[in-house]
């Protein structure tokens, strides 16, 4: 064998193994994407079964608040209903929201305040939220690793090939990036 046989061996072999780098690279990421995405989900979950517990803790005291009740009812059935995780996200800020205003109202309940059960509940649903803000942090660095790969060189030329196409970052609704108003 002549050295320029050599040299062309080396160089498909060369190029072979950019392709399956390239390709296994995009395959990970995308498999990153898919699991913080599951990561969201499995907290939203948490999240929705934790409002059962909540709702009998306060029925009994909040008895003539019925219509919050029933947006947080109404949340829950739609988290749980979603099929898409952007359904998923779009009812969990919704639950968020109505778990909210259900926590406001509970200011007014001194009784409710100092009850075990829902310091206990309103306690694991804010570390919920605090994995749900992180778990939806991960998914973005996710969908930024994925995107950078595909869209810089040489990776943009294999995404191309693979028909790899950016993905969307989760993105905050106009309702929550409203700074709260404070008043004394």
């Amino acid at each position: 064998m002549t050295i320029g046989l050599w040299i062309l061996i080396a160089i498909l072999a060369l190029v072979v193994l950019v392709f399956i780098y390239y390709f296994n690279r995009l395959v990970l990421l995308s498999q990153r994407i898919k699991n913080s995405l599951s990561q969201i989900d499995v907290q939203l979950k948490k999240r929705a079964d934790l409002v059962p517990n909540l709702m009998v803790t306060v029925k009994g005291y909040v008895k003539y608040e019925k219509s919050i009740m029933d947006k947080v009812i109404e949340a829950r059935k739609a988290l749980l209903g979603a099929g898409d995780i952007v359904k998923k996200m779009k009812a969990g800020n919704a639950l968020e929201s109505a778990i909210g205003k259900l926590f406001a109202i509970a200011e007014n309940y001194p009784q409710l305040k100092a009850n075990e059960g829902f310091l206990s509940l309103q306690s694991e649903l804010a570390a919920i939220e605090d994995k749900i803000a992180y778990a939806r942090q991960y998914y973005n660095d996710s969908i930024l690793s994925y995107n950078t790969a595909c869209t810089t060189f040489p990776g943009l030329i294999f995404a191309k090939m693979f028909g790899k196409k950016e993905e969307k970052y989760i993105e905050i609704p106009e309702a929550q990036k409203a700074v709260p108003k404070v008043s004394f």
